[in-house]
């Protein structure tokens, strides 16, 4: 199986709106679409896709993020693998190219948030070097 890692672009939209929905996340398609316009607009933003067989297996986005009390660190925005393609090195190839941005941009950290009942991400994660640093709750007001 070969795996090509691309950057995201329109065309991938309806893809990456499918994937999300396995993890929960029901955006309509517009919705999707003006995201990944903004990702692709910003320097700050990355995301690609893994595409396997002409399919979108996957695909990953990340952003610096920039706080006063702390070092500049890219944190991972999300992360799917279709379900039918986990296990097979596509998460783990789709991490390795937002290290290298990490590397190009000359930040040493990286992060990922993961539910705690994703208990398999947290494995994986894990198991791709990363290490557990905190438990947090995250708070939210809809305006």
């Amino acid at each position: 199986m070969e795996i090509e890692i691309q950057p995201i672009t329109l065309r991938h939209a309806m893809a990456v709106q499918k994937l999300s929905q396995q993890l929960g996340y029901a955006l309509f398609l517009n919705e999707v679409e003006n995201n990944i316009k903004e990702v692709i607009l910003s320097t700050d933003h990355i995301a690609l896709v893994a595409v396997v067989d002409g399919e979108v297996a996957g695909w990953i986005h990340a952003f610096k993020a920039i706080f006063l009390e702390s070092n500049p660190f890219v944190e991972v925005g999300g992360l799917v693998v279709d379900e039918n393609y986990r296990s097979q090195g596509i998460g783990k190839k789709l991490v390795e190219q937002i290290k290298q941005w990490c590397t190009e941009q000359k930040i040493s950290t990286l992060r990922v948030r993961s539910q705690v009942k994703r208990k398999e991400a947290h494995q994986f994660y894990l198991n791709n070097g990363f290490s557990e640093i905190k438990e947090q709750k995250v708070f939210q007001i809809n305006l």
